[in-house]
């Protein structure tokens, strides 16, 4: 790439590779944390940029090794016990997309490791020292290989394990697994998922990027929610508690606010509101946290192919004053969301003593939303991972 930083911090569009990648990885809802192993001597650097774009409370960054090989396994030793797939994929892929990501959990979910891949479609030609063709090679059946590579996670430990035992350097984490005789599956991708390796991929990735930043389907959603204020129970709002002597009624922990983001998410993507899909009549919603149902509601979202693009927040209320607690508000309501805390607007008003809420009788809230269509088309989330 002729740059003094490795090619993972280029900017694409102003943006950094890195930021492109795990900004994609955080619209999977499957996906339970994510590791940047960073070289030793970039580290500051990585942690600096995760800061900046907010994204810091979800990725763990650690120092690679000299190899590939060595930097996967120094990530895969801080994989949570329990987790059942692994995911690896390069920094250097901002392109990919979360469809892709989705399709390659579920074929290793069902088959213990999957890559993306895509067919050769160039003529291949094996070359001698001397420049000269040595012959042509039969490009039928072969396969150019892509990440990100999913692999059931003790499947990924015991290839490890394989390959240190007989000194195996693989260059990638099929090749491990072909090592020990282990099938890989492929799940075919796409050559938009292009790996920045010189100077002229980061100008094709730009004109795929602006193509596909042109035009997107973008929806509107707006949400409304009021409760009673009553003595004897906790004041939630954004899934905060606040000290207060009132507190709100409802079925669940009556957090108004985040109800009306919900409402809003769901009128954007076309799936009617918050009571069709928890309704106060059913018990294993009663005194539920309101940001599970959001996290749920995003569930949905994610699985219709839309992602939270930013939310426009006003609680409307006599007392407490509540500036002071947005912060940790929008710190909570951005992570069941899985966006950045900036888009998350958080604001305050009075009716001037005027209406029930001005009568400190209850506390309302607005929500406005704007969705983004995620790439790709509707995804089946039918497993989880830790």
């Amino acid at each position: 790439m002729g740059a003094s930083t490795p090619k993972q911090f280029s900017k694409l569009l102003g943006v950094p590779l890195l930021i492109h990648t795990i900004r994609a990885f955080r619209q999977v809802p499957e996906l339970g944390a994510i590791i940047v192993v960073a070289p030793a001597e970039h580290q500051e650097l990585t942690c600096a940029l995760l800061a900046h774009y907010q994204l810091s409370d979800h990725c763990t960054v650690v120092s690679g090794g000299r190899l590939r090989q060595d930097s996967v396994r120094i990530g895969l030793a801080l994989v949570a016990s329990g987790s059942p797939l692994v995911v690896v994929h390069d920094a250097a892929r901002p392109l990919i997309t979360p469809a892709d990501i989705q399709r390659c959990l579920k074929t290793a979910a069902s088959h213990g490791a999957a890559i993306l891949a895509v067919p050769v479609k160039d003529t291949l030609k094996a070359v001698a020292a001397d420049a000269a063709i040595h012959h042509t090679v039969e490009r039928e059946g072969l396969w150019q290989a892509q990440t990100p590579q999913v692999i059931r996670t003790d499947l990924l430990k015991a290839a490890f394990a394989r390959a240190d035992q007989d000194g195996f350097v693989g260059t990638d984490e099929a090749s491990l697994l072909e090592h020990g005789g282990w099938p890989v599956m492929v799940v075919q991708g796409s050559g938009t998922n292009l790996k920045i390796t010189r100077p002229d991929d980061l100008l094709i990735a730009e004109a795929l990027l602006m193509q596909k930043q042109a035009a997107p389907k973008m929806r509107i959603g707006h949400g409304f929610d009021a409760h009673r204020l009553v003595v004897g129970r906790p004041l939630i709002l954004g899934g905060l508690t606040i000290p207060h002597e009132l507190g709100l009624l409802g079925h669940s922990d009556a957090d108004v606010l985040t109800h009306a983001l919900c409402d809003a998410i769901l009128g954007a993507i076309g799936a009617g509101d918050i009571g069709r899909h928890f309704p106060d009549s059913d018990p294993q919603y009663q005194g539920i946290s309101s940001i599970r149902l959001l996290a749920q509601v995003i569930d949905l979202a994610a699985a219709k192919c839309f992602h939270l693009a930013n939310a426009d927040l006003t609680v409307v209320a006599e007392r407490p004053k509540l500036a002071s607690y947005f912060p940790a508000m929008q710190t909570i309501l951005a992570k069941a969301c899985r966006v950045e805390p900036a888009a998350i607007n958080l604001k305050a008003s009075t009716t001037e003593k005027m209406g029930y809420t001005g009568r400190e009788e209850g506390i309302s809230a607005h929500a406005v939303v704007l969705m983004g269509e995620s790439a790709g088309g509707v995804v089946d989330n039918g497993f989880a991972m830790e």
